[in-house]
């Protein structure tokens, strides 16, 4: 076949022809695997323990509210736009997860043990049913929970030893319980609604609802780890860019636990944002306080030396020029004071390298700037009026000051103590328990379709790359054989094996020929004698060897069942089992495997004793294997298999013997040479091309032509290439 590739270039190359092929080969197996998929993705469906997810909104003001007494530039720069992420890392810290943790008792973890697999679809079946109950144990098994157990422990302290450890509380009567570690060692008894200790351990159990002899699995955990754990349980994802809109949620499989601990966490959050503004307006207030003595100090002080100054000039007035300078300069030192008590403010909570503080000195320097132009122009002023200005400015600037700061301190003292921070709560906890969020039915059945789908292709394509078997014919004739009959698999045979296995040692006929004249195995086999037929006009002799490169490839079904058909044809036929360590020709013809060719080449009996008719056949003689010999290569060298061999030429039309695989044993090398045609059985999907090859070589280094071969037991392929392969697929036997 000049246009068939060689193997080498059919293994380099992607056929999608095959490949789609393959797939129709394999449906059935596709389909059973995927099936299974589905059916264990219903079932995980069903009996999977449902997971709640608690949602909660909240509000970020994208300003911070104002804090009295600072001036609009510093409430603008001092304000920030809350990013989502720095939200988010301040709902799942620490401070505010591990209060949660702790008001929650989360680092104490109690649950009933039940039955592996389907327990927790029990228990949920019962409560949903008899809620506020307690089932009755099933068989007899009281040390699971079937269902309404309840343990809430209110205190839970345990030595190092035994934190994050597997302990087991087992329910007694009446309350009762005893508590022990994961070795069965005894820790604690004690009773529901007292406090017991012992072994370093102090529990006090708070509710007790179970059937006596039930277990539960207690854990004390670290606080950090369960806080660690709380926060990446914790979602926390901003609607939009910048919109303020935080959503959280946490998922549970206690509904009632989740809408807690996301509650918890709103709360918390909202009052950490609280407590930390009413800190800054109470950090504000305290330093008003501080500055008001010092202020009242400075007033006093200037006050009485004006008085002092108009007394000794008796009673100088202020000119108008000079009047007007004061005010200008009382403003501008009004305000240098307050953006100077600022600067003594913020130098508390900023760097100077802050943008916030850098505006106010920026802000501090325009002032001096403006003071020192208004300084000038009162050099000019007589002496009398500069000090009756510097004077009369240092009292109203006191005064304006200490004013200022008495209004500021009124109005942070009630700031601090109605502080609203900048976070809200719009939509508390709540757990919708009619949707869990997982599982998801119709998503897990239809992945597990897909995924069962994967591993049946990954199953089929694995298969096929490591089942490297010869699927072709035209790649044994690529390697010099030429194909003398293809036998398409028969699932008639099959069940005639599985009778042969079942009926070992009683004698009966198991042939298919005989079973089934219309099998299409059986009409490859009538092929195979009629090719035969022309092929053995240029042997030397009437012996045919069949044999395989392995076992399990069929040569003793295609010689039992061709001899059978060369024997309808009216010719003579000797079938001799040449196989003397496993042969099974026996199994199929009937009879026995003693007194056969071991017992003819040792002498231990006569060709008369030993070839016995197969059923009423007066054409076909069977000669089985004999009992096993310890030594069969040597008994096939002995002459007297030679002189057996020429006599038995004479008496039939065809000698066919069965030999064992050539790559097993140097048996059918020895008979080889014995024989006028030699055919090796090559079987679909199990011989490989190298195997085939090693064989064929192996008979050439002993001077053995083979004749041609025989592919068994060819199966339907949708890439196939004999039009008899639709009428089935199924196992060919050996």
């Amino acid at each position: 076949m000049a246009g068939t590739l060689n193997p080498v270039q059919r293994d380099n190359e992607i056929d999608l022809g095959e490949l789609l092929g393959t797939l129709r080969d394999h449906k059935w197996l596709i389909a059973r695997i995927t099936g299974f998929f589905v059916v264990l993705g219903i079932i995980y469906a069903i009996v999977a323990t449902p997971i709640y997810q608690a949602t909660s909104t909240a509000q970020v003001e994208q300003k911070v509210p104002d804090l009295p007494g600072l001036s609009a530039l510093t409430q603008t720069l001092g304000a920030e736009d809350p990013e989502a992420t720095t939200q988010s890392a301040l709902i799942t810290s620490r401070m505010v997860v591990g209060a949660v943790v702790d008001k929650l008792k989360l680092t104490v973890q109690s649950s009933p043990e039940r039955l592996p697999l389907f327990g927790n679809f029990i228990a949920r079946l019962f409560a949903s049913h008899d809620p506020g109950k307690v089932a009755a144990p099933w068989f007899g098994m009281n040390g699971y929970d079937w269902g309404g157990a309840k343990l809430d422990i209110f205190q839970l302290d345990v030595p190092d030893r035994l934190l994050d450890r597997p302990l087991t509380l087992i329910a007694g009567t009446n309350g009762e319980y005893v508590l022990q570690d994961e070795k069965g060692n005894l820790l604690v008894a004690g009773k529901a609604g007292q406090s017991a200790s012992g072994q370093g351990v102090t529990i006090q159990v708070e509710t007790l609802a179970a059937n006596q002899g039930t277990h539960f699995r207690v854990f004390r955990h670290r606080r950090l780890t369960v806080t660690n754990q709380l926060r990446k349980a914790i979602k926390v994802n901003e609607e939009g860019k910048d919109s303020g809109i935080l959503d959280m949620t946490y998922d549970n499989t206690n509904p009632v636990l989740a809408a807690n601990v996301l509650g918890q966490v709103g709360e918390l959050y909202v009052r950490q944002d609280v407590d930390r503004n009413s800190a800054e307006a109470a950090n504000s207030l305290q330093f008003v306080r501080e500055q008001l003595p010092k202020v009242r100090s400075q007033l006093e002080k200037a006050t009485a030396a004006l008085n002092a100054f108009q007394l000794k000039a008796r009673s100088v007035d202020i000119s108008m020029q000079t009047q007007s300078l004061l005010n200008q300069e009382v403003a501008i030192q009004t305000n240098l004071q307050q953006l100077q008590l600022q600067q003594a403010d913020m130098q508390r909570q900023y760097t100077p390298a802050h943008p916030a503080y850098k505006a106010l000195m920026q802000q501090i320097g325009q002032l001096q700037a403006q003071k020192s132009a208004i300084d000038k122009k009162v050099g000019n002023l007589p002496n009398t009026q500069q000090e009756l200005l510097k004077l009369t400015r240092d009292v109203q600037v006191s005064n304006d000051t200490y004013t200022g700061l008495l209004n500021q301190a009124q109005q942070l003292d009630i700031a601090r103590a109605g502080t609203v921070g900048n976070v809200r709560i719009i939509d508390n906890s709540a757990v919708d328990i009619t949707q869990p969020i997982w599982p998801k039915k119709v998503i897990v059945v239809l992945g597990s379709a897909f995924l069962g789908g994967f591993v049946a292709l990954l199953c089929v394509f694995i298969r096929q790359a490591l089942n490297r078997g010869i699927e072709d014919p035209a790649i044994i004739e690529n390697l010099g054989l030429p194909v003398y009959a293809s036998i398409p698999v028969s699932l008639r045979e099959q069940a005639l094996h599985d009778k042969r296995g079942r009926s070992y040692g009683s004698g009966g006929q198991r042939l298919l020929v005989m079973d089934s004249p219309a099998d299409m195995a059986t009409e490859a086999l009538r092929s195979l004698r009629t090719s035969l037929h022309f092929a053995r006009l240029e042997a030397k002799n009437n012996v045919l060897m069949i044999t395989g490169s392995s076992p399990d490839v069929g040569k003793t079904f295609v010689s039992a069942n061709l001899a059978t058909l060369v024997a309808q044809g009216n010719q003579r036929v000797l079938l001799i089992d040449g196989d003397m360590r496993m042969g099974s020709l026996h199994r199929i013809v009937g009879g026995h495997a003693e007194a056969g060719l071991s017992e003819l080449i040792s002498g231990q009996a006569d060709l008369e004793a030993t070839a016995r008719p197969i059923g009423t056949s007066q054409n076909l003689y069977f000669i089985g294997r004999g009992k096993l010999p310890p030594n069969p290569s040597e008994l096939l060298m002995n002459a007297r298999f030679s002189t057996l061999l020429d006599h038995v030429k004479k008496m039939f039309d065809l000698v066919i013997i069965d030999t064992p695989p050539i790559l097993a044993v140097t048996d059918a090398a020895i008979i080889g040479h014995h024989a006028g045609t030699a055919l090796l059985v090559v079987r679909f999907g199990l011989n490989q091309a190298r195997e085939v090859a090693l064989a064929r070589q192996r008979f050439e280094q002993n001077n053995i032509h083979l004749r041609g071969a025989i592919f068994n037991a060819v199966e339907k392929r949708s890439s196939g290439y004999y039009s008899y392969a639709y009428y089935g697929v199924g196992n060919a036997t050996g």
